[in-house]
């Protein structure tokens, strides 16, 4: 069974942990739909395999697991994965997030409530400020904490023990994660886009546990359109089968589908609204022109941070469009995709 969650952040009454910002109604359904097990998990075959060559040699010497690093796009099982490695190695398990841990006392009071083996989680490490990152180091690397006693000239520093952890960390943005923090995990992985039939296992076996009626050919027009994001698939499963619910006795077939994510606004790239704001911003107001992310965000009503990790990694691996020295550029399938005629070859250098 896994172990309990001691909240640092945002857990589940179940104690599995929870999507920081997850709707209020939907956030038992999403706990409810996140696997415990490794054995469980869909998709990301190579992550897993090396994972559970981590988790069960660490079982066999009988130390806590390295210090893991999961890092990718969101809504691609980095928070499920830290709860799954508490469940397999029955440690309870503290989460918390980078932007939580303003100060160093923050962090020190989180490090003093671990037990040996506890598994720490930490959102969106790369946000961690400089200061508290450092008074990590020592934790990971030698399990003791580096405290100051008073101020001034009669400061001095103590150093105390802590029990031996684990530290999962989870992060969007890979490059603002500082060099000496990365070289401090023992295992760093990427979690990549799922392709459609990984994601039509997701919907079914989320299906399954919503008792919602799904025919194959609604799975499959769901997984479609998913953007390559279990998240995205289970939210979509859940807007289809209220849509199927109301107006068409309750039985997900592929029309019905389609009609309930085409209702929502979702397209058949699974692109939404402020996806195609994007590309129409790209494609008609700055034909053929390349334009920085503020000016990009700014014309969308979007913070830069936003665009740049929850919408542009999908248009570009779409190659909707293109990062170019001067800014972002639309390319030729995206005026096909909107219909509209080409403004010209972008330039890309």
């Amino acid at each position: 069974m896994p172990g309990p969650v001691r909240d640092a952040g945002h857990s589940s009454p179940a104690g599995r942990t929870v999507s920081p910002g997850a709707h209020p109604e939907e956030a038992a359904d999403e706990v409810g739909l996140r696997p415990s097990r490794l054995a469980d998990f869909v998709g990301q075959a190579e992550l897993v395999e090396h994972l559970s060559i981590v988790l069960e040699a660490a079982r066999l010497r009988g130390d806590p697991p390295d210090h893991l690093l999961f890092a990718g796009p969101p809504g691609l099982g980095k928070t499920t994965l830290a709860g799954i490695v508490a469940a397999e190695v029955g440690a309870p398990i503290r989460i918390t997030s980078g932007p939580a841990l303003l100060r160093g006392g923050d962090l020190a009071a989180q490090l003093n409530e671990l037990g040996e083996g506890d598994v720490l989680f930490i959102d969106e490490i790369h946000r961690l400020p400089r200061a508290v990152e450092e008074i990590l180091y020592p934790a990971m690397e030698d399990f003791e904490l580096d405290i100051t006693i008073g101020k001034g000239p009669t400061a001095r520093s103590v150093r105390l023990g802590l029990p031996r952890f684990t530290l999962v960390g989870a992060t969007t943005r890979t490059g603002l994660v500082s060099a000496p923090l990365r070289d401090r995990f023992g295992f760093v992985a990427r979690l990549d886009y799922y392709p459609p039939e990984e994601l039509e296992r997701i919907v079914r076996r989320a299906a399954s546990i919503l008792e919602v009626r799904l025919e194959d050919g609604g799975a499959r027009e769901i997984a479609s359109r998913s953007r390559g994001t279990p998240r995205i698939a289970n939210r979509l499963l859940r807007r289809v089968r209220d849509f199927a619910e109301v107006r068409h006795g309750g039985i997900v077939t592929q029309e019905v589908a389609q009609a309930g994510l085409a209702l929502f606004g979702v397209d058949t790239l699974g692109l939404d609204k402020v996806d195609r704001a994007i590309l129409e911003t790209l494609c008609r107001r700055f034909a053929g022109r390349a334009i920085g992310l503020s000016t990009l965000a700014t014309s969308i009503g979007e913070e830069p941070e936003t665009v740049q990790s929850v919408y542009e990694p999908f248009l570009l691996q779409l190659g909707l469009v293109a990062k170019t020295p001067r800014g972002r550029v639309a390319m030729p399938a995206a005026y096909t995709h909107l219909g509209l005629p080409q403004a010209g070859t972008p330039t890309l250098l």
